[in-house]
C-alpha cells in the first residue's frame, strides 16, 4: 500500500471514528437509553425503535463503505444527511430557551453540537463531490462508484 493510500485510510477512519465504533456501540450497549432518546423526538416507542435501528444501520454499513472504498460515495452522501437530520432533530438550541441570556447554557452547549453535526456532514460531502467538485457529476450518474481511495495514482 502506498503512502498516499495509507493516509487517505487513516483520514477515513478518523473521519467515520465518531459513528464506529463509538456511537454504534453506544447505542447497542445502551438500547434502551437511546430509544429514550429518540422518543424525545419520534413517538411511538416503536417508531423511536426503528428510527434508532436505521440510526445504527447507517452508522455501521455506511462507515464500513466509507473507509473501504465500497460505494463510498453513496454512503458519505447518506452519513452526510444523518449528520444534518440528527442536527436539526437532537441538537435544538433554538428549543433550550437560554442561547441569548446564559452563555454557558443548554442552548449555547447545543448550538456547538449543531455546528459540529453540520461541519462533520459537510467533510462527508467532500467524499462524494471531491475535493475539487469534480466528483458531482460522477456520483449523480454513478451513484454506487467507488473514489478508489487506495488506487495507485500517477
Amino acid at each position: 500500500m502506498s503512502g498516499a493510500a495509507i493516509v487517505a485510510l487513516l483520514v477515513r477512519c478518523g473521519m467515520v471514528l465518531l459513528f464506529l465504533p463509538f456511537s454504534a456501540l453506544d447505542k447497542v450497549l445502551g438500547f434502551g437509553g437511546a430509544v429514550k432518546q429518540a422518543e424525545e423526538v419520534f413517538r411511538p416507542r416503536a417508531l423511536a425503535t426503528t428510527v434508532l435501528l436505521i440510526g445504527l444501520a447507517i452508522e455501521v454499513v455506511c462507515t464500513l463503505g466509507v473507509v473501504t472504498g465500497v460505494a463510498d460515495r453513496l454512503c458519505a452522501f447518506i452519513i452526510a444527511g444523518y449528520c444534518a437530520a440528527t442536527a436539526v432533530l437532537f441538537k435544538r438550541f433554538w428549543a433550550a430557551g437560554d442561547f441569548w441570556s446564559d452563555p454557558n447554557g443548554k442552548g449555547r452547549s447545543l448550538f456547538w453540537d449543531f455546528l459540529k453535526n453540520l461541519s462533520l456532514g459537510a467533510g462527508f460531502l467532500l467524499v462524494v463531490v471531491g475535493a475539487d467538485g469534480l466528483g458531482l457529476e460522477t456520483f449523480l450518474h454513478h451513484p454506487f462508484a467507488s473514489t478508489q481511495p487506495y488506487a495507485g495514482h500517477p
